[in-house]
């Protein structure tokens, strides 16, 4: 009876699977093959996948929230009116520092405002149509945090992105970009241009650059865009920011200095910076000839601490020195700065042009790896910093004749666009002239070939005049120079492929 029993349950088991098996047999059939309309019941299951790999493309920085814009004039090209900028100034400062802002500001062009601790007095009024309109800076005493701020001036400097937000829809109209920077920057209009273009501006964007001292990123962070240097918001990420900034400010009211509270509130949104070189706090001391001579292959977009730095030019004050270099900023801010390297071999020369800034003669045949490295002309941010104190390779200085270069100073550029007469120049074509400011006192570099440099007193550097220099890419040069002559020809040419320069 029993094993009567247990053959019936195994019977009505089997019963019962078959059964099941075939009930889902014929619901999947059902759902699969059935007509369009009972098809849309498997659609979330089927789009599950994309959905995440959707949401895992924006790298975890939050990038990606934003929306794609709805006005197709958001995918236009972007253009210098669609850059607000934020400039923080103070009062006691702004009698001097504001021409530095002068020299780069482009009235009725540009866009923003300098936010000002305090109303202007009597002397800075009627105030210049040449400076960039201001505003009096928020007051934030009503804060519950106040009391507990440990520097309430820098967190003025934060909410300046509050305020310029709230200026309204008229001034903001338009707007894709925030850069906020110090008084004391000077910014490289153009080259910013083209650098904000690379990104999309309607997903969340915060765009800045390291400090040059690495004391000074593990002081604060090496994960932040350095305040002085400037740093570039999108707007969605600006509208996001400004209802979660005050939230912020009682988060961290003892943060020091208002550019890493900004990364701080950046972080807590998901949000990280993007390094970009040419940003440049230049927490550096002294003479930084050896830095901007070396720049790296990035567009120059800003410049800071002019305070705190010797004038970049020799014989000149800091102010002279600036406009100088807006001279050739003018005329091609594609190339200000940028390095380029070539070989006389027939004197065994090796020549580095920093374009509109400087060019160095080596009575050697150097390879690019090596005069790619700085100088190390300056000092460090910190006195008695430990090495590494710099966040690039240096070149010590010595006085090695076969190392040490004779150096050649910006003196003048003729451009083809305003000097079509001009007889130095052919074509489309910009000619640079850079000049020896004092005696090399090298001996010749005897295993060279002693081929001394010094009787040279002049550099002409010719460069394409209608074609902007790439970014990132590297242009090449050749010499021209007849033994015994005072002057020194550079052509600056495109690179040959795969030409190897050393």
């Amino acid at each position: 009876m029993q094993h009567k029993y247990f053959q019936q349950l195994q019977l009505d088991v089997l019963c019962k699977s078959i059964f099941l098996s075939g009930l889902l047999l014929f619901l999947l059939y059902t759902l699969l093959f059935h007509n369009h309309a009972n098809t849309t019941t498997i659609l979330p299951l089927l789009t599950l996948p994309h959905k995440w790999s959707t949401s895992s493309s924006d790298g975890g920085d939050g990038s990606s929230r934003a929306s794609l814009p709805s006005d197709p004039a958001d995918l236009s090209p972007t253009e210098i009116s669609h850059v607000g900028f934020v400039v923080i100034g103070s009062l006691p400062t702004w009698r001097w520092r504001k021409h530095y802002i002068e020299s780069w500001w482009r009235p009725n062009v540009t866009r923003g405002y300098v936010f000002l601790d305090k109303e202007p007095t009597p002397e800075f009024l009627p105030w210049s149509t040449t400076s960039p309109p201001y505003r009096v800076s928020s007051d934030f005493t009503n804060l519950k945090v106040y009391s507990k701020l440990v520097n309430p001036p820098q967190v003025r400097m934060v909410r300046a992105i509050l305020d310029m937000y709230r200026q309204g829809d008229r001034a903001n109209e338009g707007l894709r970009w925030l850069m906020v920077c110090d008084d004391d920057t000077l910014v490289f209009v153009d080259n910013l241009v083209e650098v904000l273009s690379k990104f999309d501006h309607t997903k969340y964007r915060y765009i800045g650059g390291n400090s040059e001292s690495v004391r000074s990123n593990a002081d604060f962070s090496f994960d932040m865009g350095f305040g002085g240097a400037g740093y570039a918001l999108s707007w969605p990420l600006v509208e996001a920011l400004s209802s979660k900034l005050e939230g912020c400010i009682e988060r961290y009211p003892r943060v020091f200095v208002s550019d890493h509270m900004v990364q701080s509130c950046l972080a807590d949104l998901g949000v990280a910076v993007a390094h970009q070189k040419g940003i440049h706090q230049i927490d550096l001391h002294g003479d930084i000839s050896g830095f901007l001579s070396t720049h790296p292959q990035a567009p120059l977009v800003t410049l800071h601490h002019f305070d705190a730095i010797d004038p970049i030019f020799p014989s000149m004050d800091r102010l002279q020195a600036i406009r100088h270099l807006m001279k050739a900023a003018e005329v091609d801010q594609s190339r200000l700065s940028q390095q380029t390297i070539c070989y006389h071999r027939q004197s065994n020369w090796s020549v580095s042009v920093s374009w509109g800034y400087s060019a160095y003669i080596y009575e050697n045949i150097i390879p690019r790896s090596t005069l790619i490295k700085p100088l190390e002309t300056f000092k460090a941010w910190v006195r008695n910093t430990k090495y590494p104190a710099f966040m690039f390779n240096t070149r010590w200085l010595n006085g090695n004749a076969c190392e040490s270069p004779h150096v050649f100073y910006f003196q003048s550029v003729d451009d083809w666009k305003k000097n079509k007469n001009a007889s130095e120049i052919v074509g489309d074509q910009v000619v640079t002239t850079y000049a020896r400011k004092w005696p090399a006192n090298l001996q010749p570099c005897e295993l060279a070939g002693n081929h001394s440099a010094s009787r040279v007193d002049e550099i002409q550097v010719v460069s394409p005049g209608r074609t902007r220099k790439m970014a990132g890419v590297m242009e090449c040069c050749d010499v021209n120079h007849e033994v015994g002559t005072n002057v020194v020809g550079v052509t600056i040419r495109s690179c040959l492929k795969d030409e190897v320069i050393a």
